[in-house]
């Protein structure tokens, strides 16, 4: 009986308990999920003007899109010019360090371009850029 017994012990000693691992497999996948930045599309593809002095932008998460028409994209949605400050605050509220770029067609009307820009930092967003070609 106590060597029955001693087997039994042995062979629980020698089970390998799994549940710390895939805690620390969970607290890392909700970290990443957390602390990861998405990048909003316009929703549009646009021809955007060619520019010399163009430079890459990192952390661009808030894109509006203006096409030839005049029509503005934000999030794959188009969008009133009235509501554009109001969709760039929903947006910056989800990720506050965003910046906003506008991919404005190279036919787009100059004042759309301008009404976007005010809305923008009406909205708070001061680190607004244009999108260009190299």
């Amino acid at each position: 009986m106590k060597q029955h017994f001693q087997n039994l012990v042995e062979e629980e000693d020698l089970a390998i308990d799994m549940t710390p691992m895939l805690d620390v497999v969970f607290i890392m996948l909700i970290f990443f999920i957390v602390t990861a930045s998405f990048v909003k599309e316009s929703g549009i593809d646009v021809n955007r003007p060619e520019a010399a002095t163009a430079v890459k932008k990192d952390r661009a998460n808030i894109l509006v899109a203006i096409s030839d028409k005049g029509e503005i994209w934000i999030n794959k949605r188009r969008v009133d010019v009235r509501a554009v400050q109001a969709n760039i605050e929903r947006l910056k509220a989800e990720n506050p360090q965003g910046s906003v770029v506008i991919q404005a067609d190279k036919k787009a009307n100059v004042e759309t371009l301008i009404k976007v820009m005010d809305a923008s930092r009406s909205a708070g967003v001061f680190d607004v850029s244009i999108a260009a070609q190299e």
